[in-house]
């Protein structure tokens, strides 16, 4: 609240101001003064009113200009030459490739040709097919000389096997199976720090986000670890892609935390729409499984759960437990091929798919139980009579064998060393029947016999088929097992 003036106050105010007239005539004028020099220096210097207050317009530059191309949008750009203030305006791209001559690949009687040519400021691609000719070359088999075709054999739906190495100095199980866009994965240890590595691989060739079919053999950490993810995290591969049908192991007697993040796991992707079933609903076809699943439209390969004992029956080896899958695919009307997946399969349930089961002789194997002794039978062997088996383990390791001159076995040192996988056994049995065996990893042992790094034997071990011919490939080479440094100094071949 202002103060109120007495009147004793302004006459003392006018007493003073009659006393100093000059003092008040001088300070009135210089106030005028500062007034008029303002006004006069805003239309004389109008920029530093501009540059310091922000009044007046701007004083802009010519309009600098970065032209668009076919793909990507320009840009006109001015600035305030006072204070700096930029404005740009875009243009949009012209979408006017800079196309160059046009190149051709000519089409054979059996297989398209194409016309491309490619825009030299952005790179894109323009492609026209231009459609085989159908006119074929037929030789005295009926069999075209030139591209192969067979009027007689089913057109075939190629099919690739990948099995992975799993990042780290620990035996598991992980393999894709790749047909067409539809793709199978059975399987995904060894740790929950095998997650990225497995997921990774699964990225290149799962491009659709979609994994059709999940199989999970049984509930060991080796073989669901990466399924469930890392701890805490929920980032597995039942997390990161759509699923389709997962198929899982119809008992257990495990109650270990990684399998009940599985579980956990396998609800979250039952919520999202994924449909579960075991593999006895599969065998018996309940509740709408199926024992045959076809991967290709044209139904040349199908994905089928075989029976065993175990299915049925408990038993407190959970290896056992472990569902068994054959993929069958149709070359042409007289060839089928046939690829193996038992798990971690042991004898007692071997002997019992053997006896259930019309097993045909396979192209492929995968090595039972990382090449356990107790696995990869004669009884089964026999049956399916491998061409090539492919074993997923760390070679050389005493993850799940006794170190020498420790307990509780105080075993020697070549004893022990003879029941590290892949084991002198089940190379034995293995040898009967083929020496095309390969290893995905190796371990790098300390002195203490405990494994302190790993590196790839074969590495990611690939079979695939092309045009119905069955070849090989491996992200670190093609060696058979018998001509690897490690087995010459680990193991004998005693092989026919």
């Amino acid at each position: 609240m202002a103060k109120k003036v007495t009147k004793t106050q302004a006459k003392k105010a006018a007493k003073a101001a009659k006393k100093h007239p000059v003092a008040v005539i001088i300070i009135v004028g210089l106030l005028l003064m500062l007034v008029i020099a303002a006004v006069v220096l805003y239309f004389v210097k109008p920029d530093l009113y501009h540059k310091y207050l922000g009044v007046g317009g701007h004083a802009y530059t010519e309009w600098e200009t970065t032209e668009a191309s076919c793909n990507k949008d320009g840009v006109k750009t001015r600035y305030c030459t006072v204070c700096g203030e930029e404005e740009s305006e875009v243009i949009p791209a012209t979408g006017n490739h800079s196309y160059g001559e046009w190149t051709t690949t000519d089409p054979t009687c059996g297989e398209d040709g194409k016309r491309e040519r490619v825009c030299s400021v952005c790179y894109d691609k323009q492609v026209e097919i231009i459609p085989a000719t159908g006119k074929h070359i037929m030789g005295p088999d009926n069999v075209c000389t030139v591209c192969g075709y067979n009027p007689n054999a089913p057109a075939i739906s190629d099919v690739e096997v990948h099995f992975l190495e799993l990042g780290n100095k620990n035996s598991g199980d992980c393999t894709l199976i790749k047909c067409g866009d539809t793709e199978v994965l059975i399987d995904a240890g060894s740790k929950r720090n095998s997650t990225k590595t497995v997921k990774d691989y699964i990225d290149k060739y799962c491009t659709d986000g979609k994994l059709e079919y999940v199989v999970a053999t049984h509930a060991h950490e080796d073989h669901i670890a990466a399924l469930a993810g890392e701890e805490n995290k929920n980032n597995g591969v039942l997390y990161s892609y759509e699923i389709g049908t997962i198929i899982t192991y119809a008992g257990h007697k495990t109650t270990s935390k990684i399998y009940n993040d599985f579980e956990k796991a396998v609800t979250y992707a039952v919520s999202q729409g994924a449909i579960r079933y075991t593999a006895k609903e599969c065998w018996y076809e309940q509740n709408g499984a199926k024992k045959q699943y076809f991967l290709d439209d044209k139904e040349l390969v199908s994905f089928n759960v075989l029976y065993q004992k175990y299915y049925d029956q408990t038993t407190s080896n959970e290896n056992n437990y472990s569902v068994c899958t054959l993929l069958s695919q149709k070359i042409n009307k007289n060839d089928t091929y046939h690829y193996l997946f038992t798990g971690d399969l042991e004898k007692g349930g071997e002997e019992s798919l053997a006896q259930n089961n019309k097993l045909p002789k396979c192209k492929l194997f995968k090595g039972g139980h990382h090449g356990s002794s107790t696995s990869s039978n004669d009884v089964l062997l026999s049956k399916i009579q491998p061409e090539n088996i492919a074993i997923c383990t760390c070679a050389g390791t005493y993850e799940y064998a006794d170190k020498p001159n420790t307990k509780p076995n105080y075993l020697p040192e070549e004893t022990a060393k003879l029941n590290t996988f892949p084991t002198q056994e089940a190379i034995d049995r293995m040898a009967k029947y083929t020496d095309k065996i390969y290893v995905t990893t190796m371990g790098v042992l300390g002195s203490d016999y405990s494994t302190s790094d790993f590196k790839p034997m074969n590495g990611n071990i690939v079979f695939y088929t092309e045009k119905g011919e069955l070849k090989l490939r491996c992200s670190n080479n093609t060696t058979i097992l018998k001509d690897t440094e490690w087995f010459k100094e680990n193991r004998t071949w005693n092989g026919v």
